[in-house]
């Protein structure tokens, strides 16, 4: 067997770890997925009515206005609660000596990482598709065709992969797991601080220019163009360019503390 291959079998094995702790707390998938539902409730019944009738979205308006505008925001932060308890686990397993022990064991020291952002991307996809069919339920109602649901599937799988390994870097150089639950909250307000909930525009002037060029807003956008029908190309371009840097950052950051294990830390 070549080290690739040595090395897929390791993460699949991982992978499996991953997946067993998922199916041994199931209540974990259901929260991260449970907070965006209640946020979206919220949003759309509470304050969609007023938020909506100023958006001019289309030939709709008031409610449904604002459930197409605000359901891709609330799908990208579901990507943010899940990649923050990825950031818990791997810290977790920092402090308990599961890595020291897979250290001493002939596997592919990638695997481990390799394990976890895999575990943390299925449960976000299986979230995201929960969240999704709220939004369908209670009124959402996608323009996309077969080409755009790929490319916003491909969109949503590059974020979580990006904020994935962002998590993985905060959770190994946190020293403990409380720390951990606490480095990734930046995820769950920028979305706030973005447009996944009002439009930008629609800010004071300091705040929309924060809003304008940070991540969210064009992973934000460029899903809700794929998804409702409106302009995608230059936010797709800039929502592209933020994940791949996000994810190269976050692996050389990663790697680099894990190598030098818990003494480093």
């Amino acid at each position: 067997m070549t080290t690739l291959t040595y090395t897929a079998a390791d993460s699949a094995t991982m992978l499996r770890r991953n997946l067993r702790h998922l199916l041994r707390y199931p209540t974990l998938t259901v929260m991260v997925a449970a907070t965006p539902v209640v946020l979206l409730l919220i949003f759309v019944y509470v304050f969609g009515g007023t938020l909506g009738s100023g958006l001019g979205h289309g030939a709709l308006s008031g409610r449904a206005a604002y459930i197409a505008y605000v359901a891709p925001g609330i799908l990208i932060y579901t990507l943010a609660m899940a990649a923050q308890g990825t950031a818990i686990s791997v810290a977790s397993d920092m402090t308990t000596g599961i890595i020291a022990r897979f250290r001493t064991m002939a596997i592919a020291r990638a695997s481990v990482l390799t394990g976890h952002v895999l575990g943390s991307m299925i449960q976000a996809m299986l979230s995201v598709a929960l969240v999704l069919g709220v939004a369908v339920a209670i009124g959402f109602r996608p323009a996309a065709g077969p080409l755009a649901w790929l490319a916003a599937a491909g969109l949503l799988v590059a974020t979580a992969f990006a904020f994935t390994w962002l998590t993985v870097a905060l959770g190994l150089a946190a020293r403990t797991v409380e720390a951990a639950s606490n480095t990734p909250m930046f995820l769950l307000i920028l979305p706030f601080l973005g447009s996944g909930f009002v439009p930008a525009g629609s800010m004071p002037a300091g705040l929309r220019w924060f809003a304008e060029y940070q991540p969210f807003t064009p992973i934000t956008e460029a899903l809700r163009g794929l998804l409702t029908g409106g302009p995608v190309a230059s936010h797709a371009a800039v929502a592209g360019a933020w994940c791949a840097g996000i994810a190269l950052v976050s692996y050389l950051a990663a790697r680099r503390r894990y190598d030098k294990g818990p003494q480093g830390r």
